[in-house]
């Protein structure tokens, strides 16, 4: 709920595919997110669940995402300068709230860098078409 407190606070559309409180298998969750992302290029999406790893599997899964655990700021960063990330995982159980806000802004407000690393994603892209 901070983390949607913040996205609003910034004027940011938001919809929320959470689990509102109910125990939910992070796979579906990870699939409404990741599927509104990837059929709305240059959309972002957060998923948040015990560790983050599970709902970036599950989200890497769908053609389009490319979804990264954001655990530092480091991190976090150059997933967006690099990798182009468009969807962040985190981790509820092993992030505070104040480091997990700090964490959406860095993903939020770090583009892109392109260059050498858009030949990269490319290839990710060839990928995904591959397999």
């Amino acid at each position: 709920q901070e983390v949607i407190a913040l996205l609003k606070e910034r004027q940011l559309e938001v919809e929320d595919c959470g689990c509102n409180g109910e125990r939910a298998d992070y796979p579906v969750i990870a699939k409404a997110v990741g599927t509104a992302v990837a059929s709305h290029p240059g959309d972002m999406g957060i998923l948040i669940c015990g560790t983050g790893i599970g709902m970036s599997i599950a989200a890497n899964k769908i053609r389009g995402i490319r979804a990264s655990l954001c655990a530092d700021a480091f991190s976090t960063k150059y997933t967006r300068l690099h990798n182009d990330a468009n969807v962040m995982c985190m981790g509820a159980r092993t992030l505070g709230s104040g480091l997990a806000l700090e964490l959406v802004e860095i993903f939020l407000d770090t583009p892109f860098e392109g260059g050498r690393h858009e030949n990269r994603v490319n290839m990710i892209t060839e990928l995904e078409k591959e397999w």
